[in-house]
């Protein structure tokens, strides 16, 4: 079997109803079609780019190189983590997610957590982050079915820079002004709570089954490590920013897949046995598990989001 070196994804487009028809300046891409919401880097479509493997699938690699990708013990399962850019033009519909037990007890393998990083925010940017506190279920169905579900919905600004949780259970929706880095397990696993009053299918029961009115979600402060910062280290992902010194095989080793995202800047991504490639702002680059003679330059200042999954 070839051995298996870092090669970048090219980014899989997804339309939706509250999203853009121009991504400029963050991806060279216009549509006169449906608007595009969510630029989707590590889906299952996702195609490498770059190297022998260009061309071939996220899932076809996956299936294909097994632990060799995503590391010892991890052969036969899923691409672990969904990295996406999120284009919010207009207030995306309140949802919740199961966890891992619900999602199981209905034949799904996992549930939904995720996290979100904002690249860019305007001045009154903000998400729906979770119910009031006092609110009960009564309270949240009856706001519902009156059309008003926004007076007992949590609001948190959001600013450049910030990193918000949003565990399983936790009610919630982005809205406008952000352009947000989203990371989450591999899943679809998404129930409609509430749709202002547009005609989409909602999915009640198991919104109430699935929500929690405590959850874990909001914002987390970074911790510097080293030369980075941790931006949130929880039970499925962990995320790093790296700007004052870059990643490499020798100061960001790692038993299981990782994956960088270019913030800022333009990078080269070169080592032992594979063609140096670039990657720019707003690409992602896949380091397998096995890769161990790799680094990486920038072309001036740059910024680095280092992502790895947690085993669970």
């Amino acid at each position: 079997m070839q051995a298996l070196h870092p090669f970048r994804l090219a980014p899989y487009f997804r339309t939706r109803i509250w999203g853009f028809h121009d991504l400029s300046p963050w991806f060279d891409y216009k549509t006169e079609g449906e608007p595009i919401g969510e630029v989707w880097l590590t889906g299952e479509m996702c195609a490498a780019d770059t190297g022998p493997l260009k061309g071939r699938s996220l899932k076809d690699i996956t299936a294909a190189f097994g632990e060799a990708l995503l590391g010892q013990g991890h052969g036969g399962e899923e691409f672990p983590l969904l990295i996406k850019v999120l284009f919010p033009k207009e207030k995306l519909s309140v949802q919740v997610h199961p966890d891992d037990a619900m999602a199981q007890r209905y034949g799904e393998p996992r549930g939904k957590t995720e996290c979100w990083y904002a690249l860019d925010a305007e001045p009154g940017a903000q998400v729906a982050l979770g119910i009031k506190q006092g609110a009960t279920p009564e309270q949240v169905q009856k706001a519902i079915e009156e059309s008003r579900l926004e007076e007992l919905l949590n609001l948190v600004p959001v600013q450049k820079g910030d990193m918000i949780f949003v565990d399983a259970g936790t009610v919630h929706a982005i809205w406008p002004g952000a352009v947000l880095l989203e990371t989450q397990q591999t899943s679809d696993l998404t129930y409609r709570m509430y749709d202002y009053g547009r005609l989409r299918e909602l999915h009640l029961d198991k919104s109430f089954e699935a929500m929690r009115l405590k959850t874990q979600a909001g914002k987390i402060l970074p911790k510097s490590v080293n030369a980075h910062s941790v931006l949130i280290d929880q039970k499925y992902f962990r995320l790093e920013k790296w700007s004052q010194q870059l990643p490499s095989g020798e100061n960001a080793a790692a038993n299981v897949v990782q994956m960088l995202f270019v913030a800022q800047g333009s990078l080269t991504i070169e080592g032992d046995g594979f063609e140096p490639f670039a990657v720019e702002r707003c690409q992602l680059a896949v380091i397998p598990a096995d890769a161990k003679e790799w680094s990486v330059k920038s072309h001036g200042p740059a910024e680095v989001m280092r992502i790895l999954p947690q085993s669970v």
